[in-house]
């Protein structure tokens, strides 16, 4: 008797049985899909056995396929899961993987995805090799993966400060993106910005790569640009691109699973709810799920391969909430609630995320940093002081370990250890003033590029 995608399956794995979702199984596993279209005695059967894979593994795969988030912490767990992730051909498991890279399991992830043929787990714990400490390459036992990370690039730390469209005739040589050249500790120009973008309340995020601008504005009226601006390093070219359905300016830009998101924003001075993706693939945006309440300028942040924002919300409360594609919505997570005090900025390292907000009383010369762990659900207070520079809030980039800030004075480097950022060191401030926004970029090899001038303060 044929049996139905709705009907159960019974597999057994390791020894031991499982029930599992014949659907589920054929939209995340080519490995059952081949199986069970292929008109095979054992497509036909109520059991299915699988003797090359351990009963631990495929927990795991039947865990991350309805959508739950598994702890793999021993070196035993991450190897069962590769060779799942590899053998029922699960892009599902090997995304899950990636998402959960840190410094104390890529070298082992990066060997096994090597020695499975898994090349996108591959390729992504490389790179979070080569952007981390030395030691994680010595840790690497298979040669074609030390190889393969030493060809590969590092990220290097980019920022941009605030422009409006430049006419023609007025050349501004300020109107460039900048990068920090560690070794010889200088920022150095990049590209220069087309005439025509804006960094006034754009948003800018990054996604494969590539640097995308949306939603800047031009003159005291605040009117937006209409085109979005895509650069590649690679080629150190610009096109355009479209901008949002609803013209936004003040909006929150995320580079986000293949996808890119303009969250909330302003226009006419009124602040938005509505969230738009972008496929790049496609050319063209779609609206999603609004948020919970109209926000421009909110700081997002993804740890663990999820997508957040901080909201601000009377009564001094900063609250985070999960945007889930899966059903298409915004979650609440957690609040925080601090006197007289917002969240301006917030980055994620492994499952914690940080919120940066300003100090109390709006003493916006200092700033506080609180740390949610997702896991726990519990906030703890960051020791130490951190400051703004004149003009401009506070802004940071985690990479790997490292958490990069910089202002007018200093670009400084913390180390995270424990759920305290540590000082690790300090680099030449950014040569110019205003506020900045920041992100990572894999750069091509060449020449470097001229130091960057310096603009006065007004």
């Amino acid at each position: 008797m044929p049996r139905g995608p709705e009907t159960p399956v019974q597999v057994w794995v390791g020894g031991q049985l499982f029930q599992a979702d014949r659907a589920l199984l054929v939209e995340h596993c080519g490995f059952f899909r081949g199986l069970f279209r292929s008109g095979m005695r054992e497509a036909r059967a109520a059991e299915v056995r699988l003797g090359v894979l351990s009963a631990g593994g495929f927990r795991v795969t039947l865990q991350v396929l309805r959508g739950e988030r598994p702890a793999l912490a021993a070196e035993d767990e991450l190897l069962q899961a590769v060779e799942c992730a590899a053998f029922l051909q699960a892009p599902a498991l090997a995304r899950f993987l990636e998402h959960n890279l840190t410094s104390d399991n890529c070298a082992l992830l990066c060997d096994a995805a090597a020695a499975f043929g898994l090349r996108d787990v591959f390729h992504s714990a490389a790179l979070f090799i080569r952007d981390g400490e030395c030691e994680l390459a010595a840790e690497l036992a298979l040669p074609e993966a030390r190889s393969y990370v030493a060809a590969l690039r590092p990220s290097s730390y980019v920022a941009v400060s605030t422009h409006t469209p430049a006419p023609g005739f007025l050349e501004d040589a300020s109107r460039t993106l900048c990068y920090l050249d560690e070794e010889e500790d200088a920022w150095r120009t990049l590209a220069a910005l087309p005439l025509e973008a804006s960094t006034l309340l754009a948003g800018v995020a990054t996604l494969d790569n590539k640097l995308y601008i949306v939603g800047g504005v031009r003159g005291a009226s605040k009117e937006v640009v209409e085109l979005g601006f895509c650069y590649d390093p690679d080629g150190g070219t610009w096109r355009e691109f479209p901008s949002p359905h609803q013209p936004r300016y003040d909006t929150a830009l995320a580079g986000f699973d293949g996808r890119l998101y303009a969250i909330g924003g302003e226009l006419q001075r009124t602040p938005v709810s509505s969230v738009e993706r972008y496929d790049p693939a496609a050319g063209c945006w779609s609206f999603v799920a609004d948020l919970p309440q109209p926000a421009a300028g909110v700081p997002c942040a993804q740890a663990c391969g999820r997508l957040f924002v901080c909201l601000w919300r009377p009564a001094d409360t900063t609250a985070v909430v999960e945007y889930a594609a899966r059903t298409d919505a915004w979650l609440p997570v957690a609040d925080l609630r601090r006197p007289q005090s917002y969240g301006h900025c917030m980055v994620a390292h492994r499952d914690s995320l940080y919120v940066v907000r300003n100090g109390p009383s709006d003493d916006f010369l200092h700033c506080a940093i609180d740390c949610l762990n997702l896991a726990t659900g519990q906030w703890t207070a960051l020791p130490g002081q951190f400051v703004n520079s004149k003009g401009a809030l506070f802004t940071a980039v985690v990479r790997g370990d490292t958490v990069y800030t910089v202002n007018r004075m200093f670009t400084l480097l913390y180390a995270i250890e424990g759920g305290t950022w540590r000082l690790l060191r300090e680099k030449a401030g950014f040569p110019r003033p205003g506020s900045l926004q920041t992100f990572l970029l894999r750069l091509p090899a060449g020449a470097p590029g001229p130091v960057a001038s310096t603009t006065p303060e007004l």
